[in-house]
């Protein structure tokens, strides 16, 4: 089969922003492996900067992989239950909630952290605790959970489906678990990754939440940035990836697991 030309026109353009995406990080990560960036690849390539980092910044690096997996547990507890009673219920009240839900994403990180600052900055082990950096990544973070799931519940019929579990016996807790989750999968799944990716790479408000004993990746990799060699900064960026990319692809083959067959109690 002969390929049009704007076939090679399409796929040409394609492989140009995937360069354009690509070479930054792979050059930041060779930055990290080399024994001196200035001179480039010919000094050598090293594995000290990764062991420096490491030895120096792992706390930083386990401390956000925690935070946003707490992140992630809390938006699923709250985002999927306010998905499912927006979709329920579609009226100018609840679409002012769905907008009010995006506040948060279109006010400037730094204003949402010193409101938080202002509102419980007084609260001693609290404010110097990563639990205070987990709200301020929960309120980030929650819109794109609900709107991810919302949209999933809203393209399909839920109400016909509940309707159906509900005329053969099925109470509001197996209708939850039983219809409105499988079906919601693909959207759960879709917020689960942005959440994940966003609190791991989130700065702005984590930059006045922390305090030096609540450091995250990001800060930390701004403070290596700012104070040490190039070379320990992209070492930095290197470890990042090393750890976000096998936890994505986890998270992604937890949920392509195929799903469990119920049986009901005549069976």
């Amino acid at each position: 089969m002969q390929r049009k030309p704007l076939f090679w026109l399409q796929l040409a353009f394609t492989l140009s922003v995937c360069v354009f995406l690509v070479v930054p990080v792979v050059l930041s990560a060779l930055a990290g492996l080399t024994v001196n960036y200035q001179t480039g690849l010919s000094s050598g390539l090293t594995f000290r900067w990764v062991i420096e980092v490491w030895s120096g910044y792992r706390d930083t690096i386990f401390r956000s992989i925690g935070i946003s997996l707490a992140c992630l547990a809390v938006t699923l507890v709250l985002g999927i239950p306010a998905a499912y009673a927006l979709a329920k219920k579609q009226n100018g009240f609840t679409r002012a909630l769905e907008e009010l839900l995006v506040m948060p994403v279109a006010v400037p990180g730094l204003a949402t952290a010193l409101a938080l600052i202002v509102m419980y900055g007084g609260a001693g082990g609290f404010r110097t605790s990563w639990l205070f950096i987990l709200v301020g990544h929960v309120l980030f973070t929650l819109p794109f959970m609900v709107r991810s799931v919302l949209a999933v519940l809203l393209a399909i019929d839920l109400k016909t489906l509940e309707e159906g579990a509900a005329s053969l016996g099925a109470g509001f807790i197996q209708r939850f678990t039983h219809i409105v989750l499988p079906n919601c999968r693909a959207g759960i799944v879709a917020g689960s990754l942005m959440v994940v990716t966003l609190s791991m790479g989130e700065f702005n408000m984590t930059w006045l939440l922390h305090t030096p004993f609540t450091k995250t990746l990001p800060v930390g990799l701004a403070d290596a940035y700012a104070s040490l060699r190039l070379e320990i900064g992209s070492a930095y960026t290197l470890v990042f990836f090393v750890m976000i990319v096998p936890l994505l692809i986890a998270m992604q083959a937890v949920a392509q697991k195929p799903k469990q067959t119920f049986k009901t109690d005549e069976e």
